[in-house]
């Protein structure tokens, strides 16, 4: 097994590892790479929704999304699907997956299956590069901080997602609870310092309002989506790419009006965050 960095800010790809035969020495390995990397890319695999599955719980339990609708062959598998004719896609802006459960999600393992003829690239940006690039007086500041996080405005019944029915998506009354977070976490696999605000489900700063946390969020997104943070990932039918939540965001570009773009995710579960 050969892992090779493929950007400055985050990434890495992952040669001469059939995912379908995962060996538990390779598991602990790319364990330890997934929270150094941030994400790692597969190419060449071939994975019916069983096997990604089996694949994705040699990292841990499987987290099953509530909100996502499901694969017809594996109902643990979230379909990640846009027709030709819809306008949205999923995940189309900045977030990073589960924030807003008490106890967010490891990584989330994504499989092309069908791409556009060009574009539908998705682009990772590292948090512990935002956090490395803020000022040791704003790092004091924040260390000290947590922010609230929720899926109610995106997935529940009042949320973006419920403004036209959209097959894609189901459960908006599961959509009720809050998390709060530290601002900066220490990951629990690597130790580093990581910035854990998002703008998908980061709500505000606890104990501030929202007007008073915006041009601070805000100040620490630009920061966060720096193009030396990130970066841009080209899929190829039969990729696999595997991020760790707690150190990127992603974000999915809709760039491809009028073609199908198909793929699985199956999300791991992680553990409590704490701060650093």
């Amino acid at each position: 097994m050969d892992i090779q960095p493929i950007h400055a800010g985050c990434g890495a790809e992952v040669i001469g590892v059939d995912l379908e035969h995962l060996s538990s020495a390779q598991a602990e390995e790319l364990i330890r790479a997934h929270a150094d990397y941030g994400v790692l890319v597969f190419r060449n695999q071939s994975l019916t929704p069983d096997a990604q599955l089996a694949a994705a719980e040699a990292f841990g339990p499987i987290n099953v999304n509530r909100f996502f609708a499901r694969v017809p062959e594996n109902e643990r598998v979230a379909l990640v699907l846009k027709e030709p004719d819809q306008e949205t896609n999923v995940g189309g802006g900045w977030h990073t997956d589960h924030s807003y459960d008490e106890v967010p999600a490891m990584g989330s393992m994504l499989y092309a299956v069908e791409l556009p003829p060009i574009g539908g690239d998705t682009i990772f940006a590292s948090m512990y590069a935002a956090y490395d690039a803020l000022s040791d007086g704003l790092k004091e500041t924040l260390e000290g901080l947590s922010a609230v996080h929720s899926s109610r405005h995106v997935f529940g019944r009042a949320g973006v997602r419920q403004a036209k029915p959209d097959p894609r998506y189901h459960s908006p009354d599961l959509a009720t609870q809050d998390a709060v977070h530290p601002v900066i976490i220490r990951h629990p696999v690597s130790g580093r310092p990581a910035l854990y605000v998002n703008p998908g489900f980061t709500l505000h700063l606890d104990g501030w309002t929202e007007q008073e946390s915006r041009p601070l969020l805000d100040y620490l997104y630009q920061v966060a989506t720096r193009p030396e943070h990130t970066y841009r990932h080209r899929w190829e039918p039969g990729t696999v790419a595997f991020w760790d939540n707690r150190c990127t965001w992603h974000y999915a570009l809709n760039d491809y009006q009028g073609h199908r773009r198909l793929m699985h995710r199956v999300t791991i579960d992680g553990v409590a965050l704490e701060a650093a």
